[in-house]
């Protein structure tokens, strides 16, 4: 019983969904403070929580044929045997009912549907238009799936304000140009893997060379827009330190790449992409709770 409860919980990506569900509860401090409820807050972590993970689950059942294939992925529970396909599908779909279920249940305090229509379009954007239709016709497919990525941080803001506002749109858009030189750093140290199963990720289908400048100049773009955050979206001294430092870090790790290219320069950039996004919104979340005290 324990496998097998391993093994779904490995189903779900963890280590995805951990950084989502932080975005958005980050979101929620940077929204309300400490006025935020606690029953709002765990209904909110809840439902990203079960979004997140059942559309993971939902994309590895459509991507189980290359998982299969692909060295990096052929340990996962469903190309291993340990799950099957159907019960994938099927454990993927409650997740992903249960989470528009707690979505609705948010919308009833708001006194419309904004909070379930976001999930649902997150989802959508995951698991039918990246993962169904763009992953394996074009290289851009992460640009078109970028707004799932961005989906928890604007849930959690809306379900705090009721609304979308420009504060809103701007912390949600920081996870989303964030994805790219995420992701494509990742692509450049497997690039074979992707390429055995035919999926056009950017170091695929362009040189290393070009490759390796365009995540440089999508690493520029997001520490660009982290410090714009704090002129436009009302964060403090506090947020502005930790952007510019963990930025510097990110600038280094780009024009090292740049300068010397290899895997293990984009594998270091691809490592530290997710603490820098998760330093950005414990800034937000301190001083959230500093504003909330003051």
């Amino acid at each position: 019983m324990r496998a097998s409860l391993a093994n779904y919980y490995v189903l779900t990506k963890p280590k995805i969904w951990y950084l989502l569900v932080f975005t958005s509860f980050g979101a929620m401090i940077a929204a309300g403070g400490l006025s935020v409820s606690p029953i709002l807050a765990l209904l909110v972590v809840t439902s990203v929580t079960l979004g997140s993970a059942g559309s993971n689950v939902l994309t590895s059942y459509l991507d189980r044929d290359m998982d299969a294939i692909m060295e990096r992925t052929k340990q996962r529970p469903i190309p291993t045997g340990k799950i099957t396909p159907l019960r994938a599908l099927e454990f993927g779909l409650l997740l992903a009912v249960l989470s528009i279920t707690g979505a609705v249940v948010i919308d009833f305090s708001i006194g419309y549907p904004l909070v379930s229509v976001i999930m649902a379009l997150g989802m959508f954007d995951n698991i039918i238009v990246y993962s169904a239709i763009l992953k394996r016709r074009t290289m851009w497919n992460i640009i078109a799936g970028g707004f799932s990525g961005a989906a928890p941080a604007l849930i959690g803001y809306a379900a705090v304000t009721g609304t979308i506002d420009l504060k809103a749109i701007l912390i949600s858009s920081l996870v989303f140009v964030w994805i790219p030189a995420h992701i494509w750093s990742l692509s450049l140290k497997y690039k074979s893997d992707y390429a055995k199963v035919g999926v056009p990720m950017l170091p695929v289908v362009l040189s290393e060379r070009t490759s390796i400048r365009i995540i440089a100049t999508s690493s520029i773009l997001i520490v660009a827009f982290s410090l714009a955050l704090y002129f436009v979206g009302s964060f403090g001294l506090l947020y502005l330190f930790t952007a510019s430092l963990t930025g510097a870090v990110v600038l280094v790790l780009g024009v090292q790449l740049v300068a010397k290219p290899s895997e293990e320069k984009a594998w270091r950039l691809f490592k530290f992409t997710s603490p820098y996004l998760a330093l950005l919104f414990i800034a937000m979340i301190i001083e959230g709770v500093i504003g909330g005290l003051l």
